[in-house]
């Protein structure tokens, strides 16, 4: 920095040594102190300690320099309300800092921070306070004397927990504690009064906090954490709430008390494992956006979920009628009824169309399942999560209603042709078994759509899957294939989406770049060399562009 910029205050200007007359404008001694210096965009690796000659300094921004270090000087500027340091190479804070009590806004993020002075709660005015994009493991307690904060920004640290006297900061309004190693929030940030922008998302979350006090809570992103659970206590509070964003976690269910968020605007559940929603839900007055695509719905067809959320919203609602009509209990055992079939949900089979027993580790489907069906078609079968190890024989009675079957999480080796007799059978889950083929009678299913063959022990891709042309959806990550042929997947011309994540490709042939129906082609986690992990980090498009580049012509 010139050093006549330090001294601007100081020196007389040089017209004053020329004999000049002076108008009004011009009359330098009656100019006041200096209370601006913006010196952002440079290449500034030091500012001099001569910064305090500057005392009247309200705004200080040196953001987007090459500094390493601050001047202790600057605890000088008594006046100064703000400073911007962002963007430079700041290994750490001076003590002096701490001095500037009538400081307001104080913007350290992407630098190389990795611890804070104690004394940062001396900041007693800060009103906006953002230390994202640094290296902190921790914070100091003092924290807790920033009562005037409105805006925290601590995302994209290092963060393992977040000190309980955070609950102190009375008027915070916003906190980001995006990116971090949070495994839980502390029960204490419940009671923050103020909160109305909570940011939590892409930590190590297994449950959110209970807020009892939030009550002006308006967003709430929790999004790519690892919560499981939603409970209704997480929710009823929450009576301001408009944007709930919970996406890419692992909640398995919704609680009916969704519902007393009558303010919800937004609510983002995609890539979760919900199976099952409120119908309720579709009375919420003010939902606009409503994402549930990439958890497996029993009851909601794939084709409903892209028309979007108001025909979502119109079904959700005709469904609560019927849900009125036949309450979801056990039927009573009267002399009509055969005593086994008490234990059976005739409501699912009846309204539902569906045939559920999943999670009770049978190794057989007990026959009276079948049974209770008789003349009621379903549509949708679920024994997933069970210790079978073939797929019941019996399922080929259902053959003219069926078109959704789950038998993920199992012990099956083989599919069997009774499977291959469900011609209308347009989702079919398998996941996580011991399959290693499938039977070339599976060509029979002509309106497959989606087949999900994760985690099983597949070493080719399945060649029968060449010839089921309705097929959309390929899931064969987590197997251990080595090959594919890109000739016989260009004929699969509804072909979206193939997920060959964590296999063994040792190489991927550039012509399934003529592929072009597909819009998501996912290829992590395989030996190959190219394409190189920055290309496939580009997106689908940028694969495919890349694959036709390299085909010899």
């Amino acid at each position: 920095v010139p050093q006549h910029v330090w001294r601007i205050n100081l020196d007389t200007p040089e017209e004053a040594h020329q004999n000049l007359s002076f108008g009004a404008a011009d009359r330098w001694w009656e100019q006041t102190d200096l209370t601006k210096l913006i010196l952002a965009s440079n290449k500034l690796q030091c500012l001099s300690e001569d910064v305090k000659l500057l005392p009247a300094l309200t705004v200080l921004d040196v953001h987007d320099n090459q500094l390493t270090s601050l001047p202790s000087a600057l605890g000088q500027l008594e006046n100064l309300q703000k400073l911007d340091v962002s963007h430079n190479k700041l290994k750490s804070i001076p003590e002096e800092l701490m001095q500037l009590s009538h400081l307001k806004s104080l913007l350290l993020h992407h630098n190389e921070l990795s611890h804070l002075p104690d004394g940062f709660g001396q900041l007693v005015n800060l009103e906006e306070l953002d230390l994202s994009n640094n290296h902190l493991t921790d914070i100091p307690t003092s924290f807790a004397l920033l009562i005037k904060l409105v805006r925290l920004n601590l995302s994209c640290n290092q963060l393992r927990n977040l000190p309980e006297d955070i609950s102190a900061m009375k008027s915070l309004r916003q906190l980001d504690c995006s990116k971090n190693h949070l495994e839980t929030v502390p029960s204490k940030l419940a009671t923050m009064a103020s909160l109305e922008q909570l940011y939590l998302r892409k930590n190590k979350l297994r449950s959110l906090p209970e807020f009892p006090s939030c009550k002006l809570l308006k967003e709430l992103h929790a999004g790519e954490n690892q919560i499981e659970i939603l409970n209704a206590e997480n929710l009823k509070h929450l009576n301001s709430l408009s944007v709930l964003e919970l996406r890419d976690n692992k909640i398995k269910s919704v609680p009916d008390e969704i519902t007393l968020l009558q303010k919800l605007e937004r609510l983002d559940l995609t890539n979760n494992d919900i199976s099952r929603l409120p119908y309720t839900l579709g009375n919420l007055p003010q939902l606009k956006f409503l994402a549930l695509e990439g958890n497996p719905l029993r009851t909601i067809r794939r084709g409903l979920l892209q028309k979007g959320t108001q025909e979502l919203l119109k079904y959700l609602r005709s469904k609560i009628q019927d849900d009125v009509t036949s309450p979801n209990e056990e039927p009573p055992v009267t002399a009509m009824t055969l005593p086994s079939e008490s234990r059976i949900n005739m409501h699912a089979i009846t309204s539902l169309k569906l045939l559920e027993y999943s999670e009770k580790q049978a190794a057989v489907i007990p026959d009276e399942m079948f049974d209770a069906v008789r003349s009621h078609p379903v549509t949708t079968l679920n024994f997933s999560k069970n210790q079978l190890k073939e797929v019941p024989p019996r399922i080929a009675e259902l053959k003219d209603s069926v078109c959704d079957v789950s038998l993920g999480f199992n012990k099956i080796s083989s599919i069997s042709l009774e499977l291959c007799m469900l011609h209308k059978l347009t989702h079919l889950d398998i996941r996580n078994n011991f399959l290693t083929s499938l039977p070339e009678e599976m060509e029979a299913l002509t309106r497959l759509q989606t087949i999900n063959l994760s985690f099983n022990r597949f070493k080719v891709f399945p060649s029968v899957l060449y010839h089921i042309v309705a097929l959309e959806t390929v899931l064969l990550s987590n197997n251990q294939v080595g090959s594919i042929d890109p000739l016989q997947l260009k004929k699969m011309d509804k072909l979206g989406t193939l997920d060959l994540q964590n296999n063994d490709l040792l190489q991927v042939p550039p012509e399934l770049g003529n592929c072009e129906s597909l819009r998501t082609l996912l290829l992590e986690g395989n030996p190959f060399r190219t394409p190189r992990a920055a290309v496939l980090a580009r997106g689908t498009a940028a694969v495919l562009e890349y694959l036709r580049s390299r085909i010899p012509t």
